[in-house]
């Protein structure tokens, strides 16, 4: 197979990574923590966290595990918010040889049940705002130890003052009991009396069970190993070597750190070169984002599509000093053409798109960060990627052509935890990976993203992929947000339907199938037009079309 990609690869970027240097992502910490021992790591709620503290305080998590009798293997669940908590305990399980899972906090009892049950995690430290939700299944999982945290726990004298904001002003803390809980410093307290015993870790040992989204069904653990994380962070960090400089980045984390995007970008690639993190622990409070911003020289920020257009449509994102933003990078959904016209008009940096999967630790693709202008494109093959595009039977297709997006690489999972036969009807037998993407590569070797093989809509018998219709929709300017979802039609099989938040209440359905007919074939133009105040979405922000589908 021949890589054209490579021709268009930035200058200083290499054909093949090397991470054999990384015995684990312990080492990446360790690593990091000497360096740059002296600098801030990361900012939460004006709390600054120095690298050597992250040190300190991680042994210290470290040693709890240990004394509670926590060996290598076993697995710890992480559900919160992005809070200094939150890399303490990572990186304490981590060195204590245990495997990381990562729960959203908005899951329900029901969803969280599953992940715990499925995991076998024996441990969870968990915000005291979602504890509630882990008191009604708790006895039905193998959980022994709960450390339940308030928001405010490691922000000194100010943490007093959230937690009574938070409890009982903004009453943010359903009722909970837990009998046996204790607090995050009191497990610290006790981690650093007892001490940390350096646990031997290699490549293949697990680092994370990752569950996938279930925005396409059943909920299902990724394993993801220290060899799989550490190659994806080298592979980053070869890409973003030429444009960045070590020690001296600002990056804004809004995205949450237990989602895999954030997690190798923000959280690890980032720790790797010394940057200073500012944790965004509410996303969707745009006004507080933009002020947290304003106070900050950051230099890298990394979002999803609606993450972007939120925060274009609010009037203080335009006041902001943009001098010092040097990378823009979305993923985790396609990237809209308006939004990503409107950002660059406003910020003078363009939005940059990257491409990858949960199974893929995550990163697949990534354009090159000189780029000037939005392309379109998710980018190219990172190093030591290799991305084929297949048709239904497996064959590969000619260049240029539409099929399903297929990775091999050493970011590619070990596989579904205790799940072989899933594992089977995901990977090919020569190591690569089908994604249910669809997409096909052009001529320079860059990758386009056109749908999700499960979203795309039959009408007549010819293909609708979603993706199309939503962009279309969104060149209206008075369009906030869209989705496309196909529903039955007894004419073509299935029609287009559009659900649609409004920037100007006077657009009509009619305005906008007139504005569908400039600029869509016959057969791809909405049918239906519903309009909401509010899309159904991921823990990330990524519009939920199943939910959409659904509710139909």
């Amino acid at each position: 197979m021949e890589k054209i990609w490579l021709k268009s690869y930035p200058e200083g970027v290499p054909a093949e990574i090397d991470s054999t240097h990384l015995s684990s992502l312990v080492a990446l910490l360790e690593n990091a923590c000497v360096t740059y021992a002296e600098q801030i790591a990361y900012i939460s709620m004006g709390k600054e966290m120095s690298y050597s503290q992250l040190d300190e305080e991680s042994r210290a998590f470290a040693g709890w595990l240990q004394s509670r009798g926590y060996a290598k293997g076993d697995r710890v669940a992480l559900m919160m918010p992005n809070l200094l908590q939150y890399p303490v305990a990572l990186f304490g399980t981590l060195r204590a040889g245990c495997v990381v899972v990562n729960c959203n906090p908005l899951y329900t009892p029901r969803e969280l049940e599953h992940q715990l049950k499925d995991s076998g995690a024996k441990a969870i430290v968990i915000l005291e705002n979602f504890a509630h939700t882990l008191e009604p299944i708790i006895a039905n999982t193998a959980i022994e130890d709960v450390i339940v945290t308030p928001m405010g726990e490691m922000l000194g004298l100010k943490g007093i003052l959230v937690n009574v904001v938070v409890r009982h002003v903004k009453k943010l803390v359903p009722a909970w009991h837990l009998p046996g809980s204790i607090n995050f410093q009191s497990a610290l307290a006790s981690g650093r009396s007892h001490g940390n015993q350096p646990v031997t870790l290699v490549p293949g040992d697990i680092a994370f069970l990752q569950y996938t989204g279930g925005t396409t069904g059943v909920s299902k653990g990724a394993v993801l190993t220290h060899a799989n994380i550490s190659a994806n962070v080298m592979q980053a960090y070869a890409w973003i070597k030429p444009a960045v400089h070590e020690g001296q980045e600002f990056i804004l984390t809004a995205l949450p750190l237990y989602h895999i995007f954030a997690l190798t970008a923000n959280c690890l690639t980032f720790l790797m070169i010394g940057a200073r993190n500012l944790l965004i622990a509410n996303p969707r409070d745009i006004p507080g984002l933009i002020k947290e911003w304003s106070q900050h020289p950051i230099t890298v920020v990394t979002g999803v599509n609606t993450l972007f257009n939120a925060l274009l449509n609010h009037p203080a994102f335009a006041k902001l000093d943009f001098s010092t933003l040097s990378v823009t990078l979305g993923g985790g959904m396609a990237v809209q053409a308006a939004v990503a016209e409107r950002w660059v008009k406003v910020t003078g940096n363009p939005l940059l798109q990257a491409y990858g999967l949960t199974e893929t630790s995550p990163a697949a693709t990534i354009n090159p960060l000189d780029l000037k202008a939005f392309n379109g494109s998710v980018g190219l093959p990172i190093s030591s990627t290799e991305i084929v595009i297949r048709d239904d039977h497996g064959r590969d297709v000619s260049q240029g052509q539409v099929g399903e997006i297929c990775i091999r690489g050493p970011q590619v999972m070990a596989g579904y935890w205790q799940r072989p036969e899933e594992t089977e009807h995901v990977m090919f037998a020569d190591g690569f990976l089908h994604t249910g993407d669809v997409g096909y590569i052009d001529e320079k070797g860059y990758v386009f993203l056109v749908d999700r093989k499960k979203d795309m809509i039959l009408v007549s018998g010819f293909n609708v992929y979603p993706n199309e219709v939503e962009e279309a929709v969104a060149m209206h300017d008075g369009v906030a947000e869209v989705a496309a979802i196909g529903v039955a039609d007894e004419h073509s099989g299935e029609a287009v339907k559009i659900f649609v938040v409004r920037k100007n209440p006077r657009v009509t359905e009619q305005v906008l199938i007139d504005h569908c007919r400039t600029l869509l074939t016959g057969y791809k133009i909405p049918k239906h037009v519903e309009f909401r105040d509010d899309l159904p979405r991921t823990n990330v922000g990524k519009i939920l079309r199943r939910a959409l589908k659904e509710g139909v």
